[in-house]
């Protein structure tokens, strides 16, 4: 399970890089802090409990995030 953490890792600065390119600097700034902990927690060896238990908490919070930023900050399209 600490493998597939370096794996998210490795997706996450492949996305972070392309942002960068594609001159989109907060995307990239908020997803080379994602690799920069996801390769960390890959090599913490913790048990697959845990890591289970870390990567739902990371995609609750990203959803909910998601979820505000669409509805409260880009607004109504109409």
């Amino acid at each position: 399970m600490a493998r597939m953490f370096r794996v998210l890792g490795f997706w996450t600065l492949v996305i972070a890089l392309m942002a960068f390119a594609g001159d989109m600097n907060e995307m990239a700034l908020l997803f080379f802090i994602q690799t920069v902990v996801f390769v960390l927690l890959g090599y913490l060896n913790f048990s697959e409990k845990t890591y289970m238990l870390m990567f739902w908490g990371y995609m609750f919070i990203s959803f909910v995030g998601f979820t505000y930023w669409t509805v409260f900050v880009m607004g109504n399209p109409f």
